[in-house]
């Protein structure tokens, strides 16, 4: 590992933005630390509430991330009412908590970490504390305390896995106390602190020691396969990703209890090599390799066996057998050790499927990114224990404890409540304009993750990165797809199953608006509008219908009809016709599908003139039939309804909102007008 430290920089900066400047370094590291781990701090002196001059611990605060922290973000505790906590035998972490809240510099300031104490008693002025994979590694299997001595050598501190907490932090404090010259120590299963009188000095501490790590691993390694020969053969990239886009709404389904979970699919060579291992049965199933990490992976993965991973019918079976047995062993585990906490959902985090690669679940994309990341980073970590001896995790009730640890339940309880459509996938047809892109912005407003599609591409992918900018990345994804053409409807449907895991609603809006009489309608243009707006809506409601009872969680479509199908107009023959056959489709389509908790609804609206298909040319044309000049037309239609009101996408997008929620769970096969009151289209 290389020292990114540069002195020129760090030299025009004060103590605590040196401090920033640190932790960034270390954050920038995945290496190191991943998506919120490990903390840094500085002690310094500060101006009080009174004007006196108080020596301050500056410690990382709970829930800030090191790649990107802040000033702000770094809470800050009076030594004075801290250093006297050295004398007790013992501290509940609740006590802990509450202490130190009374000891923050201004109440307003986050909240400490919960190795805020250990920070404290190390008599050093800065602390780094990562979870470095090296470090891990070598701690984490059974000759773990000699390979952390040849590796680091015997001045390095060594201190027995302890949950975090105030017996860690004082064992800390008295261990370094005891050795000064020591360069750093190691808490096993953990990770790595370092300290010095500047930060520079603990970041170069920290870099040297994980160097040597990395090396005498990598000595270790050199001319070993360290899991093994392959038990399954992987397949070939593109049918790797086709039997992943079959089985991964079978996968959801069957890990989706009690609420439903967003998948992310990885196959890279690291994950292929692993799950595909002889060793992978065995060490995928040991335990996880921090504490901190069964937060976000659990203590173990599901791990599926298959002997061909081409038998898309034989996975699947397999994937719904191990799914129902890690449950129930998850369960039973929870009820050796439970107290009274409630059980934690019992999801796995971490899927292996030999031959195949692995998915991540999360409440959301950016949970499973993070499952994703962490679990990439364990299997090297897993690699280069096994190199050194067998892995080994902490025993399962320390495990246990770390997942029912009394201040991270606590931190559930603050989360804001999930939004209406949250866990939802969504796939919007015709989403790169007018209505289609209202439906796609409002539901992602309502926690939906959603597939923007269009036949431009780069449209699609516009859209879908606007929402990602307002709601989160990850959170939507634009694909090109002609609704007309059965293979672009198929892969664009697996690249959504690919991306998300499954979908839980479909919203059918892609249309035309041809328009001519009849008796001087070309045959083109009626076959063009059946293809669109009939066979379209056909193509991706098969599509959708297929996912949802593999997955076997129900699921909403909503058509955008229009309101020709309940009162057509002349010079509208191939548009109203085509939409009376999708309009009887959808209705088919809910009696079909009912069984299997899938409902079918439609939107009717008119006169939406941000819709793509009011081009210029249709609104000269129409005004033309009606008489009046094109400047009065949109005033015209808004007078001719009973509100006298003006239609927008974000209207049609509220009633679309309704079906596809549950709000309506109860209704399946109805049309909601959009359409400011029009009696001539009142159902009858």
């Amino acid at each position: 590992m290389r020292s990114l430290w540069e002195e020129a920089v760090a030299a025009t900066l004060a103590p605590l933005d040196q401090l920033v400047y640190m932790s960034r370094l270390i954050g920038a590291e995945p290496d190191l630390v991943l998506w919120g781990g490990g903390n840094t701090s500085i002690k310094v002196w500060e101006k009080d509430f009174r004007g006196r001059d108080t020596y301050v611990l500056r410690v990382k605060g709970s829930g800030s991330d090191m790649k990107t922290i802040e000033r702000k973000h770094f809470s800050g505790v009076r030594m004075e009412d801290v250093l006297p906590l050295m004398e007790r035998e013992d501290m509940s972490d609740e006590e802990m908590v509450a202490y130190l809240s009374c000891a923050l510099m201004h109440p307003s300031e986050p909240r400490g970490s919960i190795e805020t104490l250990l920070h404290a008693f190390l008599p050093a002025p800065v602390v780094a504390h990562s979870h470095a994979d090296a470090i891990v590694a070598l701690s984490n299997n059974t000759r773990g305390e000699e390979a952390v001595r040849e590796a680091l050598g015997e001045d390095v501190v060594r201190i027995p896995y302890r949950r975090p907490g105030f017996l860690l932090s004082k064992e800390v404090g008295l261990a370094v106390r005891g050795r000064p010259d020591a360069p750093g120590l190691v808490l096993m299963n953990h990770g790595l602190i370092t300290w010095g009188a500047t930060c520079r000095e603990a970041y170069e501490a920290h870099i040297a020691l994980t160097t040597r790590a990395e090396e005498y691993l990598a000595s270790r390694r050199r001319g070993r396969v360290v899991f093994g020969a392959p038990r399954v053969r992987a397949l070939a990239e593109g049918e790797r990703r086709a039997v992943a886009a079959q089985v991964a709404p079978a996968l959801r389904g069957a890990i989706s209890v009690p609420k439903r979970m967003v998948l992310r699919y990885e196959d890279g060579p690291e994950v292929l090599e692993f799950v595909s291992s002889e060793a992978a049965p065995r060490v995928s199933q040991v335990g996880a390799a921090t504490p901190d990490h069964i937060l976000n992976t659990k203590v173990l993965p599901l791990y599926v066996p298959v002997d061909d991973p081409g038998d898309v019918a034989g996975v699947i079976a397999a994937v719904r057998r191990s799914a129902a047995e890690w449950r129930a062993a998850y369960e039973a585990y929870y009820h050796r050790y439970r107290v009274d906490e409630p059980m934690l959902d019992p999801t796995p985090r971490v899927i292996l499927v030999p031959g195949l690669g692995m998915w991540t679940s999360g409440k959301d994309a950016h949970a499973a990114l993070i499952s994703a990341d962490i679990y990439r980073h364990t299997i090297r970590i897993l690699g280069d224990a096994e190199a050194v001896a067998a892995y080994r995790s902490l025993p399962e009730q320390d495990a246990f404890a770390a997942e029912y640890w009394g201040l991270e339940l606590y931190k559930l309880t603050l989360a804001p409540p999930e939004k209406e459509l949250a866990r939802r996938i969504v796939l919007v047809t015709g989403a790169a304009s007018g209505i289609g892109r209202a439906i796609a912005e409002r539901f992602a407003e309502e926690g939906a993750h959603v597939v923007v599609t269009d036949l431009d591409a780069n449209a699609c992918a516009a859209v879908a990165a606007g929402i990602c900018a307002k709601q989160g990345a990850g959170r939507a994804v634009g694909l090109a797809m002609d609704v007309t053409d059965e293979g672009a409807v198929q892969a664009g449907f697996a690249e959504a199953v690919r991306v998300f895991g499954g979908l839980d609603i479909l919203v059918s809006n892609a249309g035309i608006a041809p328009t001519g009489r009849i008796e001087e309608l070309p045959l083109g243009t009626w076959e063009r509008s059946l293809a669109v707006n009939a066979t379209g809506h056909f193509l991706v409601a098969r599509e959708a219908v297929r996912v949802m009872r593999a997955q076997g969680l129900g699921g909403s479509i909503v058509f955008n009809v229009t309101k020709n199908v309940t009162a057509p107009g002349a010079d509208f023959g191939a548009y109203s016709c085509a939409k009376a056959a999708q309009y009887q489709l959808a209705r088919i389509l809910a009696v079909e599908n009912g069984a299997f908790g899938i409902r079918v609804n439609m939107v009717n609206p008119d006169a939406v003139f941000e819709a793509g298909l009011w081009t210029p040319e249709l609104k000269a044309e129409r005004a033309r039939a009606k008489g009046i000049p094109v400047e009065q037309f949109e005033e015209a239609i808004r007078q001719s309804n009973l509100l006298r009101a003006a239609v927008l996408a974000r209207d049609v997008a509220e009633a679309a909102l309704f079906f596809a929620s549950d709000r309506s769970a109860k209704t399946t096969g109805a049309f909601l007008p959009v359409d400011g009151g029009l009696r001539e289209a009142f159902p009858r």
